[in-house]
Formats: structure tokens, sequence, C-alpha cells
């Protein structure tokens, strides 16, 4: 489980076909307190460290995950919010995320509000949001400000935009969208009455 809390970016250094697997290799600041076979959320894709070198990790990604997340459009030299898995005994800052990308929705806004940013994000899907709900953006834990049928909008503040992958977003930039957990429970249970 995540908090939608990011600790710090990673740099893809390298990306290598294998059938339909893809191999994502990373540098990050928390390398040297990584693990093999230990879960990280990467733009909100709970992932699975399979190896460790001297100054990188990797993490392969199966045909499901490249369909069904942003991952198909990573480059070598792109940056990408990482979050460790929530330790038992952590403090939960974020809200439950899950690192199971609901959909891939598209910026279709920014505007600067001198200090603060607005970004709206448009989405094809059943899901819904609601003002004041939580929402996670490649894997980033926001609160919902403006609420439409397919669409939302954020507000980032200073620290956010900075040390997340909010200050490369353009309008047309695809994001992993993980939408609250909550919600599509009780979504779910409304469909079946």
């Amino acid at each position: 489980m995540f908090t939608g809390i990011i600790e710090t970016l990673g740099k893809i250094e390298k990306i290598e076909k294998e059938g339909t697997n893809v191999h994502y290799t990373l540098s990050c600041s928390f390398l040297n307190e990584l693990k093999i076979d230990q879960s990280v959320a990467h733009n909100g894709i709970c992932l699975t460290v399979v190896d460790i070198d001297k100054d990188t990790y990797t993490v392969t990604a199966i045909q499901e995950t490249l369909e069904k997340t942003s991952m198909r459009d990573w480059k070598t030299g792109d940056l990408v919010n990482l979050e460790r898995c929530m330790p038992a005994n952590g403090r939960f800052d974020g809200h439950i995320v899950q690192g199971h990308v609901d959909t891939v929705g598209k910026c279709t806004q920014i505007e600067n509000r001198d200090g603060s940013w607005i970004f709206r994000f448009s989405y094809d899907s059943s899901d819904v949001t609601v003002e004041k709900g939580s929402i996670t953006v490649n894997g980033t834990s926001l609160t919902v400000v403006d609420s439409a049928e397919d669409s939302f909008s954020v507000h980032i503040i200073p620290y956010t935009y900075e040390h997340t992958v909010f200050k490369n977003l353009q309008v047309g930039s695809s994001v992993n969208l993980e939408f609250d957990i909550v919600g599509k429970y009780v979504a779910r249970l409304l469909k079946k009455n």
C-alpha cells in the first residue's frame, strides 16, 4: 500500500524490450535502501524491483501494465515520481493508494496562479471524482477541486510542483490516474442496486 506522498524522482537510464515485457532501469536517491522483490510506485504504478546494480535498479512491465498505463510513452532520460510502500508502523500522510492505475488521463489545462498552479485532466472511464475527494495523479495524492463528469482539476502548491513530475507536464501529457478506493467501492455497490 502507498500513500501518494512522493519521496523522490527517479531517472530512466535504460529501456529494454524482451518479448512482450519491457525492463526499465532507473537511478534514484534511495537506491541504497532498495531490495530485490520490493514494491515501488513509479508515477503511481506498483512495480517490483527485479535487479539492483551499483547505481541503478530495474523493474519489469508486462503487456497488461503497458496497455493500461502511460509507461508505453516513457523514454530514456524521463523523470518519474517514486514512492516506496508504506511501512506497517509508518505515518499515513496521503490517502489509500494501491499502485493500481485505473486509467490514463490527459492534461488539458495548466494555469499559473502566481504561487500555485491549477491542472485540469480529462479521462475516459466510468470512474468518478468528487470535489474535495482524493485522486492520485502519477502517484501523487491530491485533492479534487473541480469535478466534472469526465474531467477534474487539482491545485498544486510550489513544493509539490518542484519535487514531482508536475513541473514537466504540458497540455497533452498523459498521466496515470488512480481513483479513490472508497469511491470505487461505493460506485460498485450503487451499480448492483
